[in-house]
């Protein structure tokens, strides 16, 4: 009886058409929604900046919300690049990305694959250690570091910039994470093959670490490419100022260099630098953007 009764109930439901059924709201609006002011509130100083950059120094000064593309000019990025050394510091820049860089994604994962695949007598205890490193806040470091680079004559040099630091204790932890999710099964089939366990290390597991791998060069570069307290301290001459450092001393210079620079001028003048110190980051994280989330992803696979 009870069958009969609820038979015609769910053929009628059936009988229904799926557009003219109720439809849930999608949760997801809502976050759309959220999350699209997050993005405008973020954005929005950026575009500030841009756009100002562009403008008359006074009229930065005496309408800051303003826009008329008509008064845009060049005169602050050209002021600009006569009296601040921007190109050197983008070369010293680069210089120290590049080596720095190369050898945080080469050595830490190198690293990382030790402490992943291989067992041996105080493992536990030198990862530790190696993990204990990062709750160290970087001004302990500073005084002992500059001492060292005092010792080894290497103040105002390259060295100084990309040694301290170029093996992260972060970098090896990420990249344990991720190289402990490779099957064993791979390392046992290429040492059967008679493969060195270097070569194991760059043909089978540095191939299938890629986005990890990438991941970890986006967060390095934007490390390095934003590092400002070592690099002011062990390179304070104006011939190996980094990119950061420049933009730091910029209102100084321009005021030291330039007799009667008002404020307006110095303003235009550092929206103009910053302006242009953007794009490198902004085109890195366009292009790598697909890469930086996989390798997100796959730094958050538990070991």
């Amino acid at each position: 009886m009870t069958g009969t009764l609820l038979r015609p109930a769910t053929t009628a439901a059936a009988s229904i058409p799926l557009e003219r059924r109720p439809r849930k709201t999608s949760p997801r609006i809502g976050s759309h929604a959220f999350l699209m002011l997050l993005l405008i509130g973020f954005l929005a100083p950026v575009a500030w900046a841009i756009v100002s950059s562009f403008k008359q120094p006074n009229d930065i000064i005496r309408d800051p919300l303003g826009f008329d593309v008509t008064t845009f000019t060049l005169d602050n990025f050209t002021a600009m690049f006569q009296d601040v050394p921007i190109a050197h510091g983008f070369l010293n820049t680069a210089i120290v990305l590049v080596v720095k860089g190369g050898i945080t994604l080469f050595f830490a994962p190198l690293a990382a694959f030790g402490f992943a695949k291989y067992d041996f007598v105080g493992k536990n205890l030198i990862f530790g250690t190696v993990l204990v490193t990062l709750m160290l806040p970087t001004i302990v470091l500073i005084i002992p570091l500059l001492l060292e680079m005092k010792t080894l004559g290497w103040v105002n040099t390259y060295q100084a910039l990309i040694l301290p630091g170029a093996i992260d204790a972060f970098a090896i932890f990420w990249m344990r994470q991720v190289i402990s999710a490779v099957p064993d099964e791979l390392l046992d089939a290429a040492r059967v093959d008679g493969c060195s366990e270097f070569g194991i290390f760059w043909r089978v597991i540095v191939p299938v670490i890629r986005p990890g791998l990438a991941g970890l060069a986006v967060l390095t570069i934007m490390n390095i490419y934003n590092d400002f307290v070592w690099p002011v301290i062990v390179a304070s001459s104006e011939q190996m100022a980094t990119l950061q450092v420049v933009l730091s001393t910029l209102a100084q210079n321009i005021t030291g260099n330039r007799i009667g620079a008002d404020y307006a001028t110095v303003t235009g003048e550092l929206l103009a630098a910053s302006s242009i110190a953007l794009i490198p980051l902004l085109v890195l994280f366009i292009v790598l953007q697909r890469h930086f989330i996989n390798g997100i992803l796959a730094g958050s696979v538990k070991g």
